[in-house]
């Protein structure tokens, strides 16, 4: 017997929750609780009959087999449920709460981070395309209104608001959920909610405002929650504990409307449950006076440390001299893209120079004269402590965009609106999204990942990167793809590491303390530390870049790890993972990369990351065939609008992103990809028609693939094959072509690809042949530039040509000069040609003997000079 059971005190959400649960579970009896709260009785009695409920004293416990819970994930809430249930039952579990200790084991359901259990069910009744009536709509509706508060608490996700637009797509009424949505508190509630008005302390907890109501009486009065509720609102504090003793039993219900309050603690303490900001036990035993105690006791854990500027300030800070020109700080606004810098004379502020006051000054053609002439003097400024309630004032009241942050008369750090809007509205602990560019990034533990994927050497070795980055007062972090293919699930063991210091200093102190070797660039501050065990650490100087004009190769400036991030070519390469000791493991995402790899999408960091690198674009096409990813549309946009200055990347430049395009991805994918941006266009003179080469691409992949299943290395200078199928093949794009060649092998390559289109050579004489005449006039050439030729004709038939390669590469000599010698034949020029025979012998004929081939070579070449 399946059975649908939602918690105690049962309000919309478990309501909607049960009737959705049917939909899923129609042979399940709907088992509705002993209390309900008063929104969802005043709703139940105008629409109880419309659906069907099985009351709890005609549930038949013994035969329950399978349980199903929604709204909660804990048989504890049920009442006095838990004890009635059989041992073997299985439960399935649906639910939007966080799981603790007493979250049961299921078999099926889901329970995800969503502001209402409603949603979850909502996207299973889409997915399976279940019908829905305008009724259901309406009481799904209710859930999901008053488990958000309308889309206003934090815990709300775009998933809800999706739900409920479904719900008005089936015919929600609107106006029914908001007359159903807070129900009237009955006499003897209100009476409750005057006791505890009247009978209240506040509390004040580093700047939060936390009231405990109080009372004891003799009866019961059912819907606590919905009094503290009021009692939240009404005054106006940013939590309320009602402690209230009914009879012989104490309920304490917790509700908070401050993002930096968890009710949770306390309520945990008191073996209750339920979300952060909305929870409620009950306690028997106790008196009222020291379950108070008990609450104040705990009270403090409830709150989380303001957030000051510490937390959120730039450092270190760009600063200007007073004799610094106007069309200087221009270019450093530009290159840093800052919207203002502080004046700084003798290390004191004297003032700050604004983008808005630099543009003024250049309009006026001023731009030789001083900062000092167009800056705002008397800045102010703020401590190391402030809190951004305070920040945020003043910016208000004085009209300020930015604050230097002063902290033992030293300039530390500066706080921006920027920073303000980012911090208040960027951290939510209930989702994985933050806004883009934040000063407060997302925060995530890798630990358990980095175990369960990395080799257990290499995750040592990043332990001690991060132990040892600290002990020279430095910060380490692994970044970029190795931390993004974690995050996929994808093997790659790089280590790339980036640390707030010096890299050469940092990489040479491991040499002397743990041995290997060091390879340094002291032109980027970077250094190579190959580790006794044999594996290769990238150590790299946190640094920023900045580009003198577009596709110029960048400059650098060692800089924080934001802002190394910051120079990344997308978001999902701008993540990196804390390796120093207190920190291990957290992920830092201050652009939403793990937003967008769960989006899969591709964004890039700022407006002119395509004008300062236009390889990028090659880059972005290589990730979207890698992962299946796309675009975002923004990014898109400014791809296209940015093509132009391809002319101006080198070829060299450009050759390194097309070798890895083409020999790590689908190069038709990534082909026709780039035919979508018309790139092929600024890459040569004259590109072959699309169509045409996308099909020679087609035929060559396909073959480079069938090689590599059977085991037959194919090497990367094919990569020069598949860019000459994407021209006209004629002598000025072979002229073209050298341009991009990086490593002989490519000129090598290119050279006999080009050789072979020149010959006349008519298709249907190739496909006379037989496997030993191929053989003869083919052997000596290197398989890539032959497969490409292979791959320009286009009829069917050509598979023979291609089955050539596949048996010449595959083949198992059988015979060698030492058997030549052996059958009494003296070295000579001529063993080469009888070799080469013996191959197409073997290729015609697989299973011929070595008796029978040397038979053969001895009927076929005059040899008795040699005996």
């Amino acid at each position: 017997m399946q059975t649908i059971f939602s918690h105690s005190n049962l309000d919309f959400d478990g309501l909607a929750s049960l009737i959705a649960a049917k939909k899923l579970y129609p042979e399940a009896d709907i088992i509705l609780p002993a209390k309900l709260a008063p929104e969802v009785n005043h709703f139940l009695a105008i629409y109880k009959d419309t659906f069907t409920f099985k009351p709890l004293s005609e549930v038949p416990w013994a035969k329950i087999n399978v349980l199903i819970l929604v709204d909660t994930n804990s048989i504890n809430r049920l009442g006095d449920v838990a004890d009635k249930l059989p041992l073997d039952v299985t439960y399935h579990v649906y639910d939007h709460h966080p799981q603790t200790e007493e979250t049961v084991s299921y078999t099926e359901g889901k329970v995800d981070d969503v502001g209402a259990t409603i949603t979850l069910l909502t996207e299973l009744i889409q997915q399976q395309e279940l019908s829905v009536s305008p009724l259901e709509a309406t009481l799904f509706g209710l859930g999901v209104y008053s488990d958000t508060g309308a889309f206003t608490y934090e815990n709300t996700t775009s998933r809800d608001l999706a739900a409920a637009a479904f719900h008005l797509e089936q015919g929600a009424n609107l106006r029914v959920i908001e007359q159903f949505r807070d129900a009237p508190l009955t006499e003897e509630q209100l009476s409750l909610f005057q006791q505890l008005v009247d009978h209240n302390d506040l509390i004040s907890i580093d700047g939060t405002d936390i009231i405990i109501a109080y009372h004891s009486q003799k009866s019961y009065t059912g819907h606590l929650s919905v009094i503290t509720k009021k009692l939240l609102q009404v005054t106006g504090a940013d939590a309320v504990y009602s402690v209230v003793t009914m009879g012989n039993k104490t309920f304490i219900t917790a509700r908070a409307d401050n993002d930096r309050i968890n009710v949770l603690p306390v309520i945990r303490h008191f073996n209750g449950g339920g979300h952060e900001k909305a929870a409620s036990a009950s306690i028997n035993g106790k008196d009222l006076t020291s379950i108070m105690t008990e609450v104040r006791a705990h009270l403090p854990a409830t709150v989380e440390d303001a957030m000051t500027a510490k937390h959120i300030m730039s450092s270190p800070v760009r600063v200007v001299a007073p004799d610094t020109t106007i069309e200087t700080v221009s270019k450093m606004l530009y290159r840093y893209g800052h919207t203002g810098f502080p004046v700084v004379e003798d290390k004191k502020v004297i003032g700050i120079i604004s983008r808005r006051d630099v543009d003024k000054a250049l309009h006026h053609d001023l731009g030789h004269a001083p900062v000092k002439g167009y800056m705002s003097h008397s800045p102010i400024t703020i401590d190391l402590h402030e809190k951004i309630s305070t920040i945020r004032e003043f910016m208000i009241e004085e009209h300020v965009g930015r604050l230097p942050v002063i902290h033992k008369d030293q300039l530390i750090g500066i706080v921006s609106r920027t920073d303000i809007i980012q911090a208040m509205h960027g951290i939510n602990k209930s989702s994985v999204h933050a806004i883009q560019h934040t000063s407060v990034p997302l925060k995530r533990q890798l630990t358990q990942t980095m175990k369960k994927q990395l080799p257990s050497t290499i995750y040592n070795v990043l332990q001690l990167l991060g132990k040892e980055a600290g002990r020279l007062s430095m910060r380490a972090y692994l970044i970029g793809g190795t931390v993004r293919d974690l995050l996929l699930n994808r093997r790659n063991e790089d280590m790339d590491i980036v640390v707030e210091g010096d890299g050469i200093d940092f990489a040479l102190h491991m040499q002397e303390h743990y041995g290997g070797h060091v390879r340094t660039h002291e032109t980027f501050r970077t250094a190579t530390w190959k580790h006794p065990n044999g594996y290769k650490v990238d150590l790299t100087s946190a640094r920023t870049e900045y580009y003198d004009f577009p596709a110029a190769l960048p400059n650098v400036e060692l800089s924080t790890i934001k802002e190394d991030l910051y120079r990344r070519d997308f978001t999902i390469n701008a993540m990196a993972i804390c390796l120093h000791e207190e920190a291990f493991g957290e992920l830092l995402d201050h652009f939403n990369g793990l937003k967008d790899l769960q989006k899969q999408q591709l964004l890039v960091l700022y407006n002119l990351s395509f004008v300062e690198d236009p390889t990028r674009l090659l880059r972005a096409i290589r990730f979207e065939s890698r992962f299946n990813f796309r675009l975002s549309k923004n990014t898109e946009r400014l791809a296209h609008e940015s093509m132009s200055h391809i002319h101006s990347v080198s070829k060299p430049r450009l050759a390194s992103e097309l070798i890895r395009l083409f020999n790590e991805e689908d190069p038709l994918v990534c082909v026709m990809r780039m035919d979508t941006f018309s790139l092929l266009n600024y890459l040569f003179q004259s590109p072959l028609d699309i169509n045409l080469a996308a099909k020679h691409i087609k035929t060559l992949a396909g073959w480079q693939a069938v090689l590599q299943d059977k085991n037959v290395a194919v090497h990367s200078s094919i990569w020069i094959c598949y860019m000459a199928l994407l021209t006209t093949m004629n002598k000025e794009s072979f002229a073209e072509l050298y341009d991009y060649c990086l490593k002989k092998e490519d000129i090598k390559t290119l050279d006999t690809f080009q050789s072979l289109t020149k010959q006349k050579v008519d298709l249907h004489y190739l496909l006379n042949l037989s496997l030993m005449d191929l053989h003869m006039t083919f052997s000596q050439i290197n398989k890539e530039p032959l497969i490409a030729w292979f791959s320009i004709f286009t009829e069917k038939n050509t598979t023979k040509l291609f089955n050539y390669i596949l048996k010449r590469e595959t083949l198992r000599r059988t015979i060698d000069g030492e058997d030549l010698k052996q059958a009494g034949y003296k070295p000579s020029p001529l063993f080469k040609d009888m070799l080469l025979y013996s191959e197409g012998l073997e290729l015609t004929s697989p299973h011929i003997s070595k008796e029978e081939l040397l038979k053969a070579i001895h009927t076929k070449y005059s040899v008795n000079e040699n005996l």
